[in-house]
């Protein structure tokens, strides 16, 4: 693509599919070199599957691989689902017997189709209204200090974590304060010293 007065430029494209062609030997004679898994094989044999694949228009996984002369096979880096677009037999007097085809693969891809469903917005039903309930606020709790108590205990059994009995020497610091001072204390020593009868408001 060229573009005014800015030259040539170069737009990238989705990749195509790949197109594969070869030839091979289909031997008429079991030659040493001839190995089959499920025994030797005529060309009209693999002639009728070429045909049978290029009918049918089904897709086919395709891998080449190659072997050593110890037996030891090697998975060449090249597998994919292809179908046959053609295939050629040609005959020359010096292949005797044998036959040899040439094959034209070319790549496939799944594809689909995506569908949608388009639905009318019916404007003679009145809009929904959306209210928004709030959860009642919880009563106020309050605890009574026990023999033994104190506030590490106390946020442990009613608020289910020991560690919150900061929110409650914060919640009750005047309440706390004023019984250590009724016993003779100057300070709490930040909810250390607290006595029994004292009640004590618990946060939610």
């Amino acid at each position: 693509m060229v573009l005014i007065n800015e030259g040539e430029i170069n737009l990238p494209k989705t990749p195509g599919l790949t197109d594969l062609s070869f030839e091979c030997l289909l031997p008429a004679t079991e030659y040493p070199f001839a190995r089959y898994q499920s025994g030797f094989q005529k060309p009209s044999y693999y002639l009728s599957v070429l045909e049978q694949l290029k009918v049918q228009g089904k897709a086919f996984s395709f891998r080449v691989l190659r072997q050593l002369d110890n037996g030891q096979a090697l998975d060449l880096p090249l597998s994919m689902m292809v179908t046959l677009e053609k295939y050629t037999i040609s005959e020359d007097v010096k292949n005797g017997l044998d036959f040899t085809v040439s094959i034209d693969l070319k790549q496939y891809r799944e594809y689909g189709t995506k569908t949608f469903t388009i639905q009318k917005k019916e404007t003679s039903k009145p809009e929904a209204t959306v209210t928004e309930s709030r959860p009642e606020k919880e009563p106020e709790k309050n605890y009574t200090i026990k023999k033994g108590d104190n506030l590490w205990k106390i946020a442990r059994k009613e608020l289910g974590d020991e560690l919150r009995w900061k929110d409650i020497y914060e919640l009750n610091k005047d309440t706390i304060e004023a019984a250590a001072r009724k016993y003779g204390k100057k300070s709490s020593s930040n909810g250390h010293w607290i006595y029994p009868g004292v009640v004590l408001r618990l946060p939610a």
